[in-house]
């Protein structure tokens, strides 16, 4: 499976230590946390898409459809479960009508994205084994916050890139 290309949503400094708050809770606690994803370029984040390709009309149209909402503010929600016998443990986050709109037009013209729709979240773990969903959710609690997107960036895999689009 090739590894998937993504536009990304990124928070501020604030909202980016509340998410990582999370992470190193879980670390601590001895569970998987996105703290233990080494790359380069792991930060707090929702994604906007991943597709196989993201070209350059897929780059324009995001500049033209996202990037003049930003700044926004997002409220984390609820917490949801994505996976199989290992899970991701995600913080689902409320976003602006707006921005769903924006969002889901821009999906509609990029071919190949990975999954139907949007759900935003920010992932706090990957591979949580299923007998460990309690102790993270004791773990992560809800910290009521507003979390500021900034930015928006694209993710190059095959080549190593991030540009802030």
């Amino acid at each position: 499976m090739p590894r998937m290309h993504a536009l990304e949503l990124l928070p501020d400094e604030a909202a980016g230590e509340v998410v990582r708050r999370q992470w190193q809770a879980l670390r601590d606690a001895g569970l998987p946390s996105q703290l233990d994803h080494r790359g380069a370029t792991n930060s707090p984040h929702v994604t906007v898409l991943a597709a196989a390709e993201i070209g350059p009309d897929d780059e324009q149209h995001a500049r033209d459809l996202v990037a003049p909402l930003l700044p926004v503010e997002v409220r984390p929600a609820g917490i949801a479960l994505l996976g199989g016998n290992r899970v991701s443990l995600v913080r689902l986050v409320d976003v602006p009508d707006e921005l769903v709109r924006a969002v889901l037009e821009l999906r509609s013209h990029v071919d190949g994205v990975q999954h139907a729709g949007w759900l935003p979240h920010v992932t706090l773990a990957r591979r949580l084994p299923r007998a460990d969903v309690a102790a993270a959710l004791d773990v992560v609690g809800h910290e009521d916050a507003v979390l500021t997107l900034t930015e928006l960036r694209r993710w190059d895999p095959e080549n190593g890139i991030v540009t802030t689009l």
